[in-house]
């Protein structure tokens, strides 16, 4: 603040010696702190002794700092608040400077020349924005901050010695142009009441009013004043204290609160003490200068209140605290009386000009230096001379109440008083005080609050407070082994344990040894601790009331079992269950193990004391399933049902694992009126969590069957379970069969004498006689009609296993009523279907009546198998006249009609006529129909032709025989001298086997070359002649002539393959089908010059 204008009295060389003896840092090894950071053990090691700090700088408490500004004028006085700083010279010009703006320097004159007035003091108020200036001659001056020249206070007749200012209102209402109510303490020893307002007002003067309050008895100069509403919120009312050179007043009582206008709010306050004296305190002397001042812990805020004050007298510095208590007759508590110290030997008895206080010292003033007294312990602390000028005189000193800053000055010279590092030394003054809580609080180093909490452990320990103690020694560096021995020497082990504790929580996690001893320590104490309780309770419970002991007990056990809980890593479980068991602490022992999840000795503990349901509780608790499998069988024999309701809790068991338990109660005796809870367990895995292990679902048919799984006797009702089971047992998807064994199922069925089981079994196998002949042989008649039915797609074993069911009927029980009952529930099988099973001499008046409607109904159906007959001749007749009115059918086309590839006149040679109209040569239907044909149509078409051929050879000339005759080449083909077989385009491929993929490619080349081939084989122009072979009669040409009925026959079978061709060649429109077969044909040919769409 203001640094730039301030010059330290130390000098450059000074400094760097200061910084010469600084330790080097080595900055490494800056792992965090295990400990609290607000502790000594922060800083300092374990076990590590307390040494005193040396060589380590310290900041001084003051440092005095001269103001680089050169007055115009000799300074007469100075103030300073709010960091604005207000200077009177004797030329009566007013300097005004703002530390935030030290730069721009205000200089108001005052419009009186010095031989008229000349200034005396100058006050500011905590805001500053007021400044009353005063006059040895009674002429009053106010500026305001924004003015530009002062306003003289007319009705101001006085020399004002000192000002009370409203600092609640002044500081809380920054826009405010009014001092609000403030109190003047005159030369004349009369207290006034006054109110300025510096709002521009044309009716209104800024004299708002000025009104005496108050005379004083002797009529001495009032040079202190000071005022303090009791409650800031609601000023009901006030205290306020005016000081004489000898002389201090305390002024108590309500005062007004009126509007600002009406004024004189301490009035009433006033009027009560000419009433009731106020109270007066005298101290001689010879001084003619005094002051009052306060110190406000939060200066800043407008509702703080002053905690301490001090008055400089002739006899000394009286201080003391403020009390604002209503109740109270004197409001300055903890009074007393400082002398002043002897700091010349020129001049002992010296009186310091000026005081400030700061938090911790009283400033005093000297004509030739400043000193600072420690107002803890009354020692001088600070001295430092004043750097004057020749012929310069100190006049005084000067505090800003709201930013603490402190300034001495002189005729010639500004000094500002910079507070370092005024509370050095606080801690070591309440230390030998005793004072430990506040010498914590100013303790800056490990080292400091080290010896503090050393001090306080050690008054602790020597004042009984063993728990204190305790506590501070587990903070400080005191040793282990010292403390742990007072302790022991003065017999308190529960302060022991606290302290024990105390350090456990602060060693650092990485000293694992120190950790596991202290806590294993601990716990035996924890124990022995409950055991003595034990012992006190039961020796004293007949005598006297125990309720505190068994309180004191439960604490000691809930606070053991926090402990476990908070420190069960730092203890080895082996060590700490054998101290458990030697103090006979079962509850311990067992909330101990469930604390370290050591969940198998708790079971086992349970399972021990037969507590079945607690064993499985903790099972149940836990997430370890080794511990199903290890104790399920002996909980299964003991305890089933809540075993089963454990299993079914944990859907994360193997089944297959607990087998073992499972197989406890398969011969176990039981209450027959109760489920097996082994089949419940299987059920729901297998129904529920669909477990598909034929294990498992074998097992489950396995307790079915077995005896112990139903009463004693059995009966047909007992099957229910198992029969269910089987028939809504879940099958493989991909099989189709149940996950169980059937053959296994079917022998312990057989031998358990389980029937109805047993044929189910065989209906599954689909062995379907097998159970049909079962359930006969064990006479159960209807459960052999309903596994007859069941092959439903098997008409003819249907039938079968029916007439197995009949032969029983008839035969085995030989009742004949019987029979024709059955037959009538028995939709495959007739009369004549069970006769060969009646004996031969068997009366047929029993089924006279079923053997006619069996006749009967062979009747009805001879009747509607020839209706069906008569209608099928009819359908042929008819479809024989449909064919024979196609051979008739006709389309008529023009003469001038032109074929529809080769764009010639139809009628030149034979053509065909499609339904759709389109019109083709023969040869060039040929030529079409050959492209898109298939290889097998290719194949019977290149037949076709070369019979024909051969034919029409044998009809013109027997002398030669060529090898296909062209009736009209005139398209240029050479003539196919031999038919090539297709094989022979295959290639050779060399071992197939071996080289799959090349002959897989050469075998796809081969068939789309012979195609190709196969097309070539076919000659357009010759077809188009053997398909009406114009030129073919019978018995034309030469050699040797057939007989009448060779030339029938042949005619016959060369007119059928004339109209296989026929059919081959005219089956479809070619252009018609080349559109559907040609779809994923490009439009331009490979080869093609692709100028079709061109432009």
């Amino acid at each position: 603040m203001f640094d730039d204008y301030v010059e330290h009295a130390t000098n450059g060389t000074q400094q760097a010696s200061s910084a010469a003896v600084l330790p080097h840092i080595a900055y490494e090894g800056f792992e965090p702190s295990p400990y609290d950071k607000n502790t000594a053990r922060a800083e300092l090691g374990e076990g590590q002794e307390s040494e005193p700090e040396t060589n380590i700088p310290t900041t001084p408490i003051f440092e005095l700092g001269r103001v680089q500004y050169a007055f115009p004028a000799p300074l007469i006085s100075f103030v300073v608040s709010s960091d604005m700083l207000a200077m009177g010279l004797n030329n009566n010009l007013i300097v005004l400077i703002e530390l935030s703006h030290a730069e721009q320097i205000i200089k108001v004159p005052i419009p009186r020349k010095p031989t008229e007035m000349s200034i005396y003091k100058l006050f500011m108020d905590p805001s500053g924005k007021h400044i009353l200036v005063t006059s040895t001659q009674g002429e009053n001056w106010y500026l305001y901050r924004s003015w530009k020249k002062p306003r003289q206070l007319k009705g101001f007749k006085m020399v004002i010695e000192s000002v009370a200012w409203n600092k609640t209102a002044l500081l809380s209402s920054t826009h405010s142009t009014s001092t609000r109510e403030f109190l003047i303490g005159a030369r004349n020893g009369v207290i006034y009441e006054a109110v300025l307002d510096a709002e521009e007002d044309f009716f209104k003067s800024v004299e708002r009013y000025l009104h005496p309050v108050f005379q004083l008895p002797e009529r001495h100069p009032i040079t202190g004043i000071k005022f303090n509403y009791v409650t800031v919120s609601d000023p009901r009312a006030a205290l306020v204290v005016a000081t004489t050179p000898t002389r201090i007043y305390q002024f108590f009582g309500a005062v007004d609160r009126r509007p600002e206008d009406a004024g004189k709010v301490f009035t009433g306050l006033f009027e009560a003490c000419r009433v009731t004296a106020p109270k007066i305190l005298e101290l001689p002397g010879n001084l003619e200068h005094s002051e009052l001042h306060y110190y406000t812990t939060n200066p800043d805020q407008a509702t703080s209140i002053p905690k301490r004050m001090a008055w400089l007298t002739g006899a000394g510095i009286y201080h003391g605290s403020l009390n604002l208590d209503s109740d109270s007759e004197d409001h300055i508590d903890n009074a007393a009386l400082l002398p002043y110290p002897q700091i010349s030997d020129i001049n002992p008895s010296e009186v310091p000009l000026s005081l400030s206080l700061t938090e911790f010292h009283f400033l005093l003033l000297y004509s030739d230096r400043i000193v600072g007294i420690c107002n803890l312990d009354d020692n001088l602390t600070y001295e430092e001379r004043l750097p004057l000028k020749a012929k310069e005189t100190v006049i005084g000193l000067a505090a800003d109440p709201v930013r603490r800053t402190y300034w001495v000055y002189t005729d010639q010279s500004l000094f500002e008083v910079v507070v370092g590092n005024e509370d050095r030394d606080v801690w070591r003054i309440y230390l030998e005080k005793r004072q430990f809580d506040a010498a914590l609080r100013y303790a800056k180093t490990a080292h400091q609050r080290d010896q503090i909490l050393l001090a306080q452990a050690n008054s602790y320990f020597d004042n009984g407070q063993y728990f204190q103690a305790a506590q501070s020694y587990a903070h400080c560096s005191a040793t282990f082994e010292e403390v742990a021995l007072k302790f022991l020497d003065a017999g308190e082990r529960d302060s022991l344990r606290s302290y024990l504790i105390s350090r456990l929580e602060r060693t650092r996690k990485s000293d694992l040894t120190q950790r596991m001893i202290l806590a294993t320590w601990l716990v035996e104490f924890y124990l022995s601790k409950c055991n003595e309780l034990d012992d006190i309770v039961a020796s004293e419970s007949i005598s006297q009331d125990v309720e505190n002991l068994q309180a004191e007990k439960a604490m000691v056990e809930e606070d053991l079992r926090h402990f476990f809980e908070t420190y069960k890593a730092n203890l080895n479980k082996d060590t700490v269950y054998g101290l458990i068991q030697g103090h006979g602490r079962t509850d311990m022992y067992l909330f101990y193990a469930n604390c370290v999840g050591d969940y198998e000795r708790v079971v086992e503990h349970w399972i021990l004391a037969e507590e079945w349901l607690k064993a499985i509780e903790v099972i149940s608790r836990q997430s370890n399933l080794e511990l199903y499998y290890r104790f399920g069988p002996v909980l299964m024999h003991q305890a089933p049902k809540e075993t089963v309701d454990a299993w079914l809790r944990q859907p994360l068991l193997d089944p297959l694992r607990l087998i073992p338990s499972l197989l406890q109660l398969q011969h176990s005796a039981r209450d027959p009126l109760l489920p097996n809870q082994a089949i419940r367990y299987l059920n729901h895995v297998i129904f529920e969590q669909h477990n598909t292990s034929p294990t498992i679902h074998n097992l489950l048919v396995t307790f079915y069957v077995s005896p112990s799984s139903s009463p004693s006797y059995a009966s047909p009702e007992d099957d229910g379970p198992l029969l269910q089971f089987l028939s809504n047992a879940p099958t493989d998807p991909i099989t189709g069969k149940p996950y169980c064994d059937l053959d296994y199922a079917l022998r312990l069925c057989k031998a358990a004498g389980r029937t109805q089981p047993c044929v189910h079994i065989y209906s599954k196998m689909g062995l379907w006689e097998n159970s049909v002949d079962l359930a006969l042989e064990k006479g159960d008649l209807e459960l052999a009609k309903i596994n007859a039915d069941m092959p439903e797609d098997d008409h003819s074993l249907r039938k079968k296993l029916w007439l197995k069911i009949a032969r029983y009927v008839v035969q085995d029980k030989k009742d004949i009523k019987s029979a024709m009952r059955f037959l009538e529930n028995a939709d495959l099988l007739k009369i004549e279907d069970i006769l060969p099973f009646f004996p031969d001499f068997v009366v047929i008046d029993d089924f006279k009546e079923e053997i006619a409607h069996a006749l009967e109904g062979y009747s009805a159906q001879i009747d509607t198998l020839k209706g069906e007959m008569d209608e099928a001749t009819r359908t042929a007749e008819s479809i024989k006249q449909d064919i024979t009115a196609l051979k008739n059918r006709f389309i008529t086309i023009d003469a001038n009609e032109q074929c529809s590839k080769c764009s010639n006149l139809l009628f030149t040679r034979q053509f065909y006529v499609f339904p759709c109209h389109h019109t083709f040569h023969a040869d060039c239907l040929i030529g079409l129909v050959k492209e898109y044909l298939p290889a097998h149509s290719l194949r019977r078409l290149v037949t076709l032709q070369t019979e024909l051929m051969k034919d029409a050879s044998k009809g013109k000339a027997m002398v030669s025989k060529p090898s296909v005759i062209i009736s009209n080449p005139t398209n240029g083909r050479q003539p196919v001298t031999q038919r090539t077989l297709l094989s022979a385009n295959f290639g050779h491929i060399v071992n197939p086997l071996h080289n799959g993929a090349k002959a897989a490619n050469v075998l796809g080349r081969s068939v789309i070359s012979a195609g190709d081939k196969l097309r070539d084989l076919i000659v357009p122009d010759a077809l188009a002649t053997l398909v009406s072979a114009p030129n073919w009669l019978p018995g034309l040409g030469g050699g040797s002539h057939p007989t009448r009925d060779e030339r029938t026959s042949d005619h016959k079978r060369l007119e059928a393959m004339r109209a296989e061709l026929d059919d081959l060649l005219s089956s479809s429109c070619p252009l018609c089908e080349n559109v559907v077969a040609g779809l994923d044909k490009p439009f331009v040919v490979e080869g093609e010059a692709d100028m079709s769409w061109t432009l």
